[in-house]
C-alpha cells in the first residue's frame, strides 16, 4: 500500500493538491500578466502606433474635457509619480524597520527599487513616443512605454495589499488601492501623455513583479520562538512522502 502511495503519479497529485494556491497565484499573478505584457510589447516593438483601439479610447477620454476636470487631472496625476509615492514607501519602510519585520522590509525595498529599474530600462528599450494629439496640461519628456505612473501606483497598491493581507485591513486596501490605480490611469489618458496600451503594460509588469517577489521573499513568514515540549514548525510545509524521505535520510 505504501509503495502505491509513493508512485510518481500519486506524488505529483499530492503536490498539486497541497500547492494549488501557490500555483494559482503563480499563474494569475505572474505568468498571465507577463503574457499580456509580451503581447503588448511585441506589437509596440513592431508598430509604434500600437493597437487600433489605442487612439479611439484616448480621444473618447479627451472628449470629456472641461476646465474642472483639467484642474482635477493635473492635481491627481501627481499622486502617481515616483516622487510622491517615495515618501509613502519610506514611511512604511521605517515602520517595518521599527517593528523589526525584516522580510516585509526587504520585500518592500526590492519591489519598489525593481519597479523603478524595470520601468526605466523598458522605456529605453522600446523608445515609444508619447501621443501628440493635443497640447497636454502636464507634458512629459521621456518615452511612453510602459507607463511609469501606472507601474508606480500599482506597485504601491500591491505592496500595501500584500503587507496587509493577513489583517482585517486587506479589503479596505484592495478597494482604495484599486480606485487609486484606476484614477491615476484615467489622469494619464485624460492628459494625453499615454496610450491605453502603455497603461495596461505598466499594470501587468507591476503585478508580475510584485507578486513574483512576494512568492520568493514571503514577507509574512516569521521565525517562531521554540516552546518547550512542542516540535518547532518547519519553514516550509512538506508532503508526507517528503517527510518520510527526510526522516529516512536522517
Amino acid at each position: 500500500m505504501d509503495a502505491e502511495k509513493r508512485t510518481p503519479v500519486s506524488f505529483i497529485k499530492n503536490l498539486l493538491v497541497a500547492r494549488w494556491r501557490s500555483l494559482l497565484l503563480l499563474f494569475l499573478g505572474v505568468y498571465l500578466p507577463l503574457q499580456i505584457f509580451q503581447l503588448l510589447a511585441v506589437q509596440v516593438w513592431q508598430y509604434q502606433a500600437g493597437f487600433p483601439w489605442d487612439v479611439p479610447i484616448l480621444l473618447a477620454v479627451h472628449s470629456t474635457a472641461n476646465p474642472q476636470l483639467d484642474i482635477l487631472a493635473v492635481v491627481l496625476t501627481k499622486l502617481g509619480s515616483f516622487w510622491t509615492v517615495l515618501p509613502i514607501l519610506t514611511t512604511v519602510a521605517l515602520i517595518l524597520l521599527w517593528q523589526k519585520r525584516w522580510r516585509s522590509l526587504v520585500y518592500l525595498l526590492i519591489t519598489a527599487l525593481g519597479n523603478a529599474l524595470i520601468n526605466r530600462t523598458a522605456k529605453e528599450l522600446w523608445h515609444r513616443l508619447r501621443p501628440d494629439f493635443w497640447t497636454s496640461l502636464a507634458p512629459e519628456l521621456d518615452f511612453s512605454f510602459p507607463s511609469g505612473h501606472a507601474m508606480t501606483s500599482t506597485t504601491l497598491a500591491i505592496i500595501l495589499l500584500i503587507l496587509a493581507w493577513q489583517s482585517s485591513w486587506r479589503w479596505v486596501v484592495w478597494i482604495f488601492g484599486s480606485l487609486y490605480v484606476f484614477t491615476i490611469a484615467w489622469t494619464r489618458l485624460y492628459l494625453g501623455v499615454h496610450f491605453p496600451s502603455d497603461i495596461i503594460a505598466g499594470w501587468m509588469v507591476a503585478i508580475a513583479w510584485g507578486t513574483g517577489v512576494s512568492m520568493i521573499i514571503k514577507p509574512h513568514l516569521v521565525k517562531t520562538a521554540p516552546v518547550p515540549g512542542v516540535q518547532p514548525a518547519t519553514e516550509t510545509t512538506l508532503l508526507p512522502e517528503e517527510q518520510d524521505d527526510l526522516a529516512a535520510n536522517n
